[in-house]
Order: structure tokens, then sequence, then C-alpha cells
């Protein structure tokens, strides 16, 4: 059964209608999450992440103890940096025989010779920065909320205005094409 070009047209401007509801207030979102997104999609190649050194020994046997790592990490931060000692995360590179501590309350990254407990680097971890604006989660970071409400609120918006976008982007691209065939085969 075919269609009525005017019920078509009719659809066409309700999805142009809501495209551009949709696509006007959360443009800048939109290019946020996009910008960000290609930027840590380079960032090795564009030193937003620190590069990896390498530790004296990857024999995990003559490594120290991770709790003191932890406990070195912990006094540099506070020392040092003068900053919150609250870890986040402790990531082992065993090639390379080294330790990344990254910190929960800034953007700090020690990296230790595990075998020695040297300190081989101190870097901001701009990545996290930039993953934090992409995901949403830097509201939570900023407003110090807990269970991520920000970040699935922001996320949740963003991904169904995106789908809407993407549904009436496509109507508004396919439907001028069926109204010009069923004109084609009518004359």
């Amino acid at each position: 059964m075919q269609q009525n070009t005017g019920a078509i047209a009719e659809r066409t401007r309700l999805y142009r209608k809501l495209h551009r509801w949709v696509a006007v207030p959360l443009f800048a979102f939109m290019f946020l999450i996009g910008f960000t997104g290609l930027l840590l999609g380079w960032k090795k190649q564009t030193n937003l992440l620190p590069p990896t050194a390498r530790g004296a020994s990857a024999e995990p046997s003559a490594w120290l103890p991770l709790d003191s790592l932890r406990h070195i990490a912990q006094i540099y931060a506070t020392d040092s940096l003068q900053k919150s000692d609250a870890i986040d995360r402790i990531d082992i590179r065993p090639q390379k025989g080294i330790a990344k501590i990254v910190f929960a309350d800034h953007f700090s990254e020690l990296q230790l010779d595990c075998t020695t407990g040297q300190i081989l680097s101190v870097n901001a971890r701009y990545s996290d920065i930039l993953e934090k604006i992409h995901d949403g989660s830097i509201l939570d970071y900023c407003f110090h909320t807990s269970n991520d409400q920000l970040k699935l609120a922001y996320t949740t918006i963003v991904s169904l205005s995106l789908l809407l976008l993407s549904f009436s982007g496509f109507w508004l691209w396919y439907n001028p094409k069926r109204i010009r065939k069923m004109k084609e085969r009518k004359g």
C-alpha cells in the first residue's frame, strides 16, 4: 500500500522540528563529546598520556611489596606535591617493572620503580581529565557526588538525544527521496 506524499511530507516537517529542538540546545555537548573522543583516540600520539618509564627489574621476585610502593607514593603526594594522598588505582606494568599510581582527588600520576621504590616520573594525567569530560563524570568530580548520578543523567540525556538525532536525520534524508520517487511513478 502506497502512502500519501502529503502525509510523508508532514512527518518530515515534524522530524525537522524535533531535530532542531534537540540539536540546537545540545550542540555544545555533542561537539564536546566528539572533540574529547578524538583527543582520547590520539592520547598516546599527542602526549596526553605520560610515557611509561622502565624500572630496574621486570622480575617480580625482586620487587618491593605493594604496600611499600603505596606508602612511598602517599608520602610524596603529601610532602612534595602537597595534595591529597588518596589513591584511585595502582597500575602494575610487569614487563617494565614499574607501578603507576593515580590519585583519586587530583590528576597526578607517579611512576615508581617496583624494585627500588624510586620515583621515576611525576606527571599530570590530561587523558583522565579528558575522559571525565567525555563521559560526564567531571560533574560528579567537581560537585563531589556519589554513585555517578550526574554522569548517568548527562550520559542518558546526551545518548538518547544522539539516538533521536540519528533517527530524525535518517528520515530527513530519506523522505524527500521517497516523495520524489512516488511523484515520478505517478507522473
